[in-house]
């Protein structure tokens, strides 16, 4: 049986009136820079808009011994 992949989740709101250019730009800058996906965006009556972002936690297993010296 598989493992579900673990996400880390960051979460960004922008201000009513922000322009679709620059929420573009900073999550493209945070896609690009931080490898972070756009998980859910929600647009609010106030205007304020709040993106939630994930990225794959990557967990790597520890050997269970540690090699021997080679000499």
């Amino acid at each position: 049986m598989a493992l579900m992949p673990e996400y880390e989740f960051r979460t960004i709101q922008f201000p009513r009136g922000t322009t679709r250019s620059s929420i573009r730009q900073e999550l493209a800058d945070h896609a690009e820079y931080g490898h972070w996906e756009l998980h859910r965006l929600v647009v609010y009556l106030g205007g304020v808009q709040k993106a939630w972002l994930r990225r794959k936690i990557i967990r790597v297993p520890r050997p269970s011994s540690l090699p021997s010296r080679v000499r």
